[in-house]
């Protein structure tokens, strides 16, 4: 994997789906006169891109903003149905989702590769890069190991590149229940203390064994404040006051 820094992103058409329908986005129309943070990944709704990848830029948006971020881009090999889809059930307000449906920008960048033993096909390497009008400024590229490497494509080592002494906020996680009248407490709490955070819900993200090992309990919520079990809603409560 080559780094194209200093050099121009390539011009392609993106054929995106949206609430009205196919709309055609161009590189022109994404990166003209603006500074735009694009993060690229092997695919939607896949586990590390789903729980980590994603939801950190969208969290860390706001810190991205007062540094005079314009946007955040994320790419990945997949039609314009499936990005949409994605988009939907991450419930974003920041971050937006690009398909590159033939790979061709992916491709253009050299960052495509071959994943048909995973019966995936074609899909992007995954990296991140900051990009100042149109011209690629820096790149952070997973190394090239076997498996799908995670070490520096993040949004906190963005951030830190941007600015280093950028305060981060911790990464928070909720594992709740639909109608949990405590999981609902519990996220009055981080929202009043303007906590972003990733919600997994059980049943759907994670199944109760995979709890019991996380937490040590099968009751919601659980909270996870960078990294580190937190308890339920009484715990969070009494958390840092």
């Amino acid at each position: 994997m080559q780094t194209r820094e200093s050099k121009r992103v390539p011009d392609v058409t993106f054929k995106t789906r949206t609430d009205d329908g196919w709309k055609n986005i161009t590189s022109n129309d994404i990166f003209a006169g603006k500074t735009v943070i694009v993060f690229s990944l092997p695919g939607a709704f896949t586990p590390t891109c789903s729980a980590t990848h994603l939801p950190r830029y969208e969290q860390l948006a706001p810190q991205f903003a007062a540094e005079g971020i314009d946007d955040i881009i994320c790419i990945a090999v997949n039609d314009g149905f499936i990005m949409y889809a994605w988009e939907k059930e991450q419930a974003l307000n920041h971050v937006k989702l690009i398909p590159d449906g033939n790979g061709e920008f992916t491709e253009q960048m050299g960052m495509l590769v071959d994943k048909t033993d995973l019966g995936f096909g074609k899909r992007s390497w995954r990296y991140s890069m900051l990009v100042k009008d149109g011209v690629v400024d820096k790149m952070f590229i997973e190394p090239e190991v076997e498996g799908d490497p995670f070490e520096v494509s993040d949004a906190e080592t963005m951030l830190r590149y941007i600015n280093s002494d950028a305060a981060i906020p911790e990464c928070v996680a909720v594992i709740s229940r639909p109608g949990c009248p405590h999981c609902q407490r519990a996220k009055d709490v981080l929202a009043a203390r303007n906590m972003n955070y990733n919600e997994i819900v059980l049943g759907k993200d994670i199944e109760h064994p995979a709890l019991r090992a996380l937490a040590g309990s099968t009751t919601v919520p659980q909270i996870f404040i960078g990294g580190k079990l937190i308890g339920g809603a009484d715990d969070l409560e009494s958390f840092g006051v």
